[in-house]
């Protein structure tokens, strides 16, 4: 059950209550409205790539956004808001659609036995494998002491300055990448993020990233580089209904491949849990982090109903609240609401995704790098003067890490079913780091280990 909420204007006693506090209505929308606009570039990814695989219609493309947005606020929601014991880490997260997944999924796009309704039956029987295993993920905790979570923050850090650097320079296949006009317009917004960050007070701080974004949207009008063509035709409602391209093909090698990838997201957002942990200063125990890997799981498994993929914890998000400071839940609960009206009122939506991809671009770098600064910091509570194999730890992790950022062939000779692994640096960086960490450093007791890994990765608030 949450925390009742305390009075507003009162400053939090506890990293506990600054999580569970409830912010004055304005406040909760205008915070959750950043957070919905620094993932939403994101969150429509991966719909119209599978949409573009399968060479779907535009109005279909269209349904699969609109669904995924639905789906998205509704993860988002029971994640933040938690379902009892059952699900929900209750913390400030947001979720959406799973990169990871991409790969397999336009593998399955091409399979004419397979299609869109084979990729949706892969998705609900991961969902449910999702939710099972939730409970043996959140065990691997002890294998998590400070040496290996700074490193796979670091690298969930530089994995996601890619896309940020994509961003700022107007979108991966543009064939005006890295336009001066794209690139100022990114730097535009990265200067006024920062002034704003220091010169105003208060809410208006706390907002950096959102008006930084609203200025960089109206540089980008007058110069003429905002279309919002197909506005008008967009309805204003449009109900997202179960099942609506039909009932789901189940198959059971792309079920097992589905749920191949469950287990690297539910590992990617064991890191990230422990990322937020440490930037709100709220302790988790294992408790709360396999209600947190049962939301991913339940939230695929919807997603998978309700016309969509399988959904993480977005840690674009993770970023943001490490920049604004602001640990509420109750911000991301609105973030939910926000979306999933979009998914219900596409006009609405389609106003959002013209934000072009530059002016996310400069929030973009601030952002995911607060997520690597996040890891140099809990690695700075790391002995390296007398264990000085935590330093073999942390360089060879982060080595293997880089490797799919570097090179994207590195691995083109292995066996595809191995890209799940291979094409996740995250993956990469926390397997090399835990076996690295056992190799020199040997395996705690497991009180010793959760506690080291908890209070230690978590610290003392910054």
């Amino acid at each position: 059950m949450a925390t009742p909420a305390r009075p507003i204007g009162l400053e939090p006693t506890s990293a506990t209550d600054a999580v569970d506090e409830i912010l004055p209505p304005l406040k909760l929308f205008a915070l959750g409205l950043q957070h919905v606009l620094v993932m939403y570039a994101g969150a429509v990814a991966v719909p119209l790539i599978i949409g573009s695989a399968l060479k779907l219609p535009k109005d279909q493309v269209a349904l699969l956004i609109n669904a995924d947005l639905f789906a998205c606020g509704i993860a988002t929601l029971i994640q933040s808001l938690g379902l009892g014991r059952f699900a929900g880490i209750r913390m400030p997260v947001m979720m959406g659609v799973t990169f990871a997944a991409v790969g397999p999924m336009v593998a399955m796009a091409g399979n004419p036995d397979l299609g869109l309704l084979g990729i949706y039956g892969a998705v609900i029987a991961s969902g449910i494998f999702g939710i099972l295993v939730a409970p043996f993920i959140s065990r691997l905790l002890p294998f998590f002491p400070p040496v290996v979570t700074g490193t796979i923050i670091v690298i969930i850090g530089a994995s996601l300055m890619r896309v940020a650097v994509g961003w700022a320079g107007g979108g991966i296949g543009n064939p005006a990448f890295g336009h001066p006009l794209y690139l100022g317009v990114a730097a535009f917004v990265l200067v006024a993020i920062l002034a704003i960050a220091k010169h105003a007070k208060g809410f208006l701080a706390n907002v950096s990233v959102l008006l930084g974004l609203v200025l960089g949207l109206l540089l980008a009008m007058a110069l003429g580089q905002v279309s919002f063509a197909g506005l008008a035709e967009a309805p204003w409602f449009a109900l997202v209904q179960p099942f609506q391209f039909g009932f789901p093909k189940f198959d059971l090698v792309a079920a097992l491949t589905m749920s191949v990838v469950m287990i690297v997201v539910m590992i990617e957002s064991l890191g990230m849990f422990l990322a937020l942990s440490d930037l709100t200063g709220k302790k988790l125990d294992e408790g709360d982090l396999t209600r947190g890997l049962r939301a991913d799981g339940l939230g695929t498994l919807i997603g998978g109903i309700f016309n969509t993929f399988p959904y993480t914890s977005f840690s674009q998000n993770v970023g943001l609240v490490g920049v604004t400071g602001v640990r509420s839940r109750w911000v991301t609960v609105a973030a939910g609401l926000i979306i999933l009206t979009l998914g219900l009122v596409p006009k609405l939506a389609h106003i959002v995704a013209s934000i072009p991809p530059y002016v996310l671009g400069g929030a973009g770098i601030v952002m995911f790098g607060m997520v690597a600064a996040t890891g140099i910091r809990i690695l700075a509570s790391v002995d390296f003067t007398s264990t000085r194999h935590n330093l073999y730890v942390v360089a060879i992790s982060i080595g293997f890490g880089m490797i799919p950022l570097s090179a994207e062939k590195f691995f083109q000779y292995l066996p595809k079913a191995l890209d799940p692994l291979t094409h996740s640096g995250i993956l990469l960086a926390s397997v090399a780091a835990v076996l690295l960490n056992l190799y020199f450093n040997g395996r705690r007791s497991e009180a010793e280990a959760r506690t080291a890994a908890i209070a230690t990765a978590h610290g003392a608030e910054a």
